[in-house]
């Protein structure tokens, strides 16, 4: 047997999986806030309910911001460090069998990695992004869980939180954009708005920064598939919000199976091809 581990310790979630004789094993994650009990504490569990022996592990791969407090090797193994921005490219393309993306990395904040040829540039990026989301939710709504969040803002509506172009102007702007495009992210915002509403207004907002600034960053590589990646790529609102965003930029938004996962697999894969 030949085990690679793979683990990326964000941070507030530490994701952890493995490439079992060059099989990759479903991914699992455990919310810390402390990176070191994380990472101990999902390794434990990991291998355990995997039925993956000390003794059959070829060497750690760790990544993420929180890789840094990580000053020794886990449990006497070969333990390296991988460049996150390398990582979450890797997993993009590897997610999506992709030769050429760019490939966005929504956690707390919002990276844009442009991935090709084992090459992994880091564009740059927003601080608008999961801990805005958390952010914002928690002095307006009370709430700090995004499913819980996202659960919320299933009832609500942005009419009455955002300003679109047909709100301002009868006139055409453009040819892509439609009447119900974003002026103002709470632009709008009535005073009968209620709970729900703010809910899909910070979504809302946070995706279309994210999404906006991908679209940059492809146009600025001249490639139009966009993976998306991170926590937030998971939320039932991802999938419309960025559909739309496709229709009206003329690029392909991407949201793969394990999307959440992209970076810990691609620093597992980064781990065995090194």
């Amino acid at each position: 047997m030949s085990v690679i581990i793979g683990i990326d310790i964000g941070g507030s979630t530490t994701k952890i999986t493995a490439l079992k004789d060059g099989v990759l094993l479903r991914p699992s994650a455990v919310k810390a806030t402390d990176p070191l009990a994380s990472v101990y504490g999902a390794f434990g569990k990991y291998t355990s309910e995997n039925r993956i022996p000390i003794s059959g592990i070829e060497r750690v791969a760790v990544t993420g911001v929180g890789s840094a407090f990580l000053t020794d090797d886990i449990y006497g193994l070969p333990t390296h460090h991988i460049n996150e921005f390398m990582a979450t490219g890797k997993g993009g393309l590897y997610l999506t069998g992709l030769v050429r993306a760019v490939i966005v990395s929504m956690g707390t904040g919002t990276a844009m990695i442009y991935a090709h040829e084992g090459v992994a540039e880091h564009l740059g990026g927003t601080g608008v992004g999961g801990g805005t989301l958390i952010g914002l939710s928690r002095k307006m709504l009370g709430m700090s869980s995004a499913d819980e969040i996202a659960a919320l803002a299933a009832g609500g509506s942005l009419e009455n939180i955002d300003l679109t172009i047909e709100a301002m102007t009868k006139k055409d702007i453009s040819p892509n954009l439609t009447a119900k495009t974003t002026a103002s992210n709470f632009g709008n915002l009535k005073e009968t708005a209620g709970r729900e509403d703010i809910a899909l207004g910070i979504i809302n907002l946070v995706y279309e920064t994210a999404g906006m600034m991908a679209i940059f960053s492809a146009r600025q590589k001249s490639v139009t598939d966009i993976v998306l990646t991170g926590n937030l790529s998971v939320l039932p609102q991802a999938k419309d919000k960025f559909r739309s965003l496709s229709e009206m930029f003329g690029v392909k938004f991407i949201i793969p199976d394990m999307s959440q996962y992209a970076t810990v697999i691609g620093a597992a894969l980064t781990a065995k091809e090194n």
